[in-house]
């Protein structure tokens, strides 16, 4: 039961007249703010007076703080089931309540939820509303519509919050909760509207490092979420809560775009902030990718490895040509024979097709191939690729995939942009025509000429819808040559790296550098890169 409630008993006196009614009080506060104002004296002061005036005796009150009346039913409210409870054992005679919405607002609940009183002999009284009875069909329809209404302004109130709090997160003011890692709060004279001090955030500098490590781990290592939180751990950091790191509290962190620059709630993203920035965006994308990638485990679209265990340079990205189903890693044992007549046996990793080993399809390839043939194949493609894109200044790199992606764009935008032209002023020489045909000084029309009007002003629309259009795509293209210069950056630090490098950042290298490796029988092997490193590839 998630509710808080309390009840006090109040001594009822011996000498009480037989005839005085009893009475439970139900007071309720639904959110914070009204717990911290504590209205409940309010509420119980009202139910007092009411009841003294009626000569009632209250015998029992029960206290619900920070119970929402529209969002939690009546069967998880303790205080609620406790007086059912005590109705049927005929413990008291009235339920009294300052306003029926404290007894709950949802309309397809609380109607029965009175009504079921009043069936126990239960009289059920407010000190604003009076009595609710069900003596004919007119005192049912009332109850139904006050609650119906009741339930309605508590949609109407959480739409109202939702909204405003949207609006607070697309201006990029912090609405308060939980503090991320890697930030804290600081007053910069920001009031509410009674003068309250309120806070924003900001980043806290030794946490962020520890933030930029958590991606840098996941992309470069390719460490696991539960990898991350033992090397946290380990090196004594806790969260904000002064919990040990969990590995759902790093997922959380490396799916969080606040460490872009980007307050979310919900479907709401506030623009770019940059004094909360603390991760390139396209070190956010790559990790959201790896990690996407690997809680799909069985997804045949998954070229990432599950983690970054084991002794071969290919997991997750390998593939058979034959079947396209995914070879994995398996431990082999064979058998030699010596000359001399003597057995030997050597231990060996092998890639192996897993649809044909388990008989899943009609794979005419092999069933497995040497792990280390196949790893040293593609080391050798890569050590070459890697040894000629340091010889490539990075701005003839740059240079030349920009042309390609923007050149085009920039010829179809000149050309759009001349039939706008153009178009304007065909459509100024028909309006100066017009006055000329309505003096009779011009040789065509009002007629001739209003729909030569129409007809260049249509074709002026769908030019200038194409110019838009032709612009947004050069917009993007622009764009995307910030994505262009990260991954060229990649690249060229990968290539500065790799050969010195351990196994697991070869690993992971291999893997964003790689979109598939495709192995057919006698080892052919083809090798296809991630399109964001393909286009740098082209020409070596």
């Amino acid at each position: 039961m998630q509710n808080t409630c309390c009840y006090n008993n109040i001594d009822v006196i011996n000498e009480l007249s037989v005839t005085a009614k009893r009475v439970y009080c139900l007071y309720r506060v639904s959110t914070k703010g009204q717990v911290i104002k504590d209205d409940i004296p309010m509420q119980r002061i009202e139910c007092e007076k009411f009841a003294k005036a009626q000569g009632w005796t209250i015998i029992k009150e029960f206290s619900e703080k920070g119970v929402s009346g529209f969002k939690v039913s009546e069967k998880e409210r303790d205080a609620v089931q406790d007086i059912k409870a005590a109705a049927l054992r005929k413990e008291f005679d009235i339920l009294l309540v300052f306003m029926f919405d404290r007894v709950g607002r949802r309309d397809d609940e609380t109607p029965f939820v009175v009504e079921w009183f009043v069936k126990q002999g239960i009289q059920v009284w407010s000190t604003k509303e009076g009595e609710q009875r069900f003596d004919t069909h007119v005192d049912k329809l009332m109850n139904y519509i006050r609650f119906w209404q009741a339930s309605g302004e508590s949609i109407k109130t959480s739409v109202r919050i939702k909204t405003r709090m949207e609006q607070l997160t697309q201006e990029g003011v912090y609405r308060g909760g939980t503090v991320p890692y890697g930030y804290k709060l600081e007053k910069r004279g920001r009031v509410n509207k009674k003068g309250i001090d309120l806070y924003d955030l900001a980043v806290e500098p030794t946490e962020a490092e520890y933030v930029k490590l958590m991606f840098d781990k996941t992309v470069k290592d390719g460490m696991g979420s539960y990898q991350i939180a033992r090397f946290l751990n380990e090196k004594g950091l806790r969260t904000h809560s002064g919990s040990k790191f969990q590995s759902n509290t790093v997922n959380r962190i490396l799916k969080n775009k606040i460490y872009c620059g980007y307050l979310s709630s919900g479907n709401v993203t506030s623009g770019f902030i940059e004094e909360l920035k603390i991760i390139d965006e396209n070190i956010y994308d790559t990790a959201r990718n790896i990690v996407t990638q690997r809680l799909a485990k069985n997804n045949d679209k998954r070229t990432i490895a599950l983690n970054n265990k084991g002794k071969t340079l290919l997991s997750g990205n390998i593939f058979c040509a034959h079947c396209g189903g995914r070879l994995v890693v398996t431990r082999y044992q064979d058998r030699y024979i010596r000359k001399d007549g003597s057995e030997y046996k050597i231990d060996e990793l092998k890639y192996t097709c897993y649809h044909k080993t388990k008989k899943l399809n009609d794979c005419d390839g092999q069933t497995s191939y040497r792990a280390e043939k196949i790893d040293n194949a593609v080391l050798a493609v890569l050590e070459d690729l890697f040894k000629k894109i340091k010889e490539i200044p990075q701005s003839k790199a740059l240079e030349r995939r920009y042309k390609l992606q923007v050149s085009g764009c920039n010829e179809r935008y000149k050309k759009a942009n001349a039939e706008v032209e153009k178009l304007n002023n065909q459509l100024k020489t028909l309006k100066l025509e017009i006055g000329k045909a309505l003096v009779g000084e011009s040789t065509f029309t009002a007629e001739q000429l209003s729909e030569a009007i129409k007809v260049t002003q249509n074709k002026l629309s769908e030019a200038i819808l194409e110019m838009e259009n032709v612009k947004s795509q050069l917009d993007n293209k622009k764009e995307a040559m910030g994505k262009l210069s990260y991954h060229y950056e990649s690249f060229l630090s990968w290539a500065n790296e790799f050969e010195n490098s351990p196994l697991e950042q070869r690993k992971m290298i291999a893997c964003q550098l790689i979109r598939q490796v495709l192995v057919s029988a006698g080892y052919n092997i083809k090798i296809e890169f991630d399109m964001n490193y393909q286009q740098f590839c082209e020409g070596l």
